[in-house]
């Protein structure tokens, strides 16, 4: 790929004609795109794509866009002035209209197709083909690949019409799912955890699309009606969006031979993974073989860091299919995702996920992927026996270094060097038992408190009631909490046994306040929970996105303590009468 290509770096882009100076197609210049695809991207109605790794497609603009959001941070680390977010150009670009833009930016964009596997097993009824030749973006077109201040990014349309790959949906989003995406991709980015991007949200002023929902205060696990919606489109951006899924589809062609380049096709979309999202740590004068190797050691290790990182935040992905697992090792496409409310183990916000996608068994699901992973990579070392051998020992270390990952996360959650199963597992019970916020929780923790009363705030369960159950459950807690500091005295004194000119109470305190400063750094004090989505994407249903902007000020600055004002709005119990509702407590999509 050509990076050297790109302009000065930390030039100000002010406009799209700016923007176009830094245009640089990769994948439509390096992969091979379907050979039944028409030359003018016209390319809307659903059909098989044997083979290629891309179609070429022109999204479909929205009616009368009107500017929501952008993210500043994100405009700022790109060098994109603010300005340019309701500029004319840029939002005509950036709401599906490719008609008129500069040179070399390309008036097409592109879809790519990938395969489904659900929890580790291969798919193919859902596609109405039933060949498994119709799965892919449909309706996620990409528009833009550019290397801006040396960076690779694609930017891609969310609801940017119909594709090949639809299967006769009507290939747009709608303003709620958008506003849950963009705000929770920005929310991801500040909690430090991989994530592709928000760039800018736009909606129609007159295009609307039926979409099944629920009645106010439904408590169905289904949706129970339908209801009209402004459709939108949000533009993420990521250095890639190659999927798992997509690895799989192009794997099981090379394993079937399904037509005669299917094993070169596989090895070309390897390779571009590689200089995408890995050249960093995969030298380009290596075998194939031992690429190949390196990179299924490299995603190893970033899938079982994004896990841990999604448990420590307290999110859930919700349908974590091999399609929506980035290869890139980062968090993609927020459906129904949520952030824990009350500690469960089980939680899941999505109805149709099942348990095996529940937040405490993400990691199970992440295993399942990078199964899948190898599986796919596997026919490219079909001749190579240590290779495979190789491939197999990772797949098999996998769940060891997800618990290693796990284990050290819980560790710093609680402000320990080291991980403590008995103390971890009363405390997990202890928060189910008594109904804990995850949050609030683990942040009241972290000011070190000498007593259980500031923990209380987040208790949704009343210990005071004078039960005999409650006051086992308060006289374990005081149990508990004396027991972590216990710990947390003798790693504190450990630590500065070297330090021979400082009494040891003063080398105590100064370890507190080191522990609490680094236990404020990764248990968030914010999180983006559904039922404060929920009046933010109704008010901008009316055209108010007051409340849409100030959520986002707050989780773009998750770990910060902020305004009283901001604390009594954003940082409390979910209110007893929104449990068990439709849409804010379960859902069943989010499109």
């Amino acid at each position: 790929m050509t990076n050297q290509l790109s302009p000065q770096k930390n030039a100000t882009v002010e406009t799209v004609k700016d923007l176009a100076k830094w245009a640089n197609y990769s994948l439509m210049n390096t992969l091979k795109r379907d050979p039944d695809a028409t030359s003018h991207g016209a390319d809307h109605r659903p059909r098989q794509v044997f083979s290629g790794h891309y179609v070429p497609v022109n999204p479909t603009p929205i009616e009368n866009p009107e500017y929501v959001a952008h993210s500043s941070t994100f405009f700022k680390e790109l060098g994109f002035a603010d300005s340019m977010a309701q500029s004319a150009d840029f939002m005509r670009v950036f709401s599906g209209d490719l008609s008129d833009v500069p040179e070399p930016m390309s008036k097409l964009g592109w879809a790519c197709g990938y395969a489904l596997s659900i929890y580790g097993t291969e798919y193919i009824q859902q596609c109405p083909f039933k060949t498994g030749n119709g799965y892919g973006d449909g309706r996620a077109v990409s528009v833009l690949e550019a290397v801006i201040n040396g960076k690779r990014w694609e930017m891609q349309l969310k609801g940017g019409g119909r594709t090949p790959y639809c299967r006769g949906a009507d290939g747009r989003a709608v303003l709620r799912s958008s506003v849950r995406e963009f705000l929770a991709q920005e929310h991801m980015h500040a909690l430090g955890v991989p994530t592709s991007r928000s760039l800018s949200l736009y909606v129609s002023k007159t295009e609307t699309v039926q979409r099944p929902w629920y009645s106010e205060g439904s408590r169905e696990q289904d949706p129970d009606r339908m209801i009209t919606e402004a459709v939108a489109i949000s533009t993420r951006v990521a250095p890639s969006f190659i999927r798992v899924g997509q690895l799989e589809l192009f794997g099981r062609r090379a394993r079937k031979h399904e037509h005669p380049q299917a094993m070169a096709e596989l090895e070309q979309l390897v390779l571009h993974l590689i200089d995408r999202e890995y050249a960093d740590v995969i030298d380009p004068q290596l075998s194939l073989l031992d690429k190949v190797l390196k990179l299924a050691s490299e995603f190893r290790s970033r899938l079982t860091s994004l896990v841990a990182n999604w448990v420590r935040v307290g999110y859930c992905q919700g349908n974590f299919n091999s399609d929506n697992c980035a290869a890139g090792g980062f968090t993609l496409d927020y459906g129904p995702f949520g952030f824990c409310d009350v500690f469960n183990p089980q939680y899941q916000p999505w109805t149709g996920g099942g348990q095996h996608f529940a937040f405490l068994n993400q990691d199970a699901a992440a295993e399942r992927n990078y199964l899948m992973f190898c599986t796919a990579l596997s026919p490219l070392l079909a001749n190579e026996a240590d290779g495979l051998d190789e491939l197999q020992q990772l797949v098999n270390d996998f769940s060891t270094e997800m618990q290693t990952k796990m284990e050290q996360m819980w560790a710093t959650k609680l402000g320990l060097n080291r991980f403590n199963a008995a103390l971890f597992t009363e405390l997990s019970t202890l928060m189910q038992q008594t109904s804990v916020d995850y949050t609030m929780f683990f942040r009241e923790l972290s000011s070190l408190p000498d007593d259980i009363e500031p923990l209380t705030k987040s208790f949704y369960r009343e210990l005071s009631q004078g039960a005999q159950e409650s006051q086992g459950l308060e006289q374990r807690w005081v149990a508990w909490l004396a027991q972590w500091h216990s710990l947390l005295s003798t790693e504190a004194n450990s630590d500065d046994t070297n330090d021979d000119t400082s009494d040891d109470i003063s080398v105590l305190t100064r370890s507190r306040d080191d522990i609490a400063k680094q236990m404020k750094q990764v248990n968030p004090k914010y999180s983006l929970r559904e039922w404060l989505l929920v009046p933010a994407y109704q008010q901008a249903s009316q055209g108010d996105y007051t409340l849409l902007r100030e959520l986002q000020a707050v989780m773009t600055d998750p770990y910060a303590e902020q305004s009283q004002e901001v604390e009594d709005s954003f940082y409390r119990l979910k209110a007893s009468e929104y449990f068990a509702i439709g849409g804010l407590s379960h859902l069943s999509c989010s499109s």
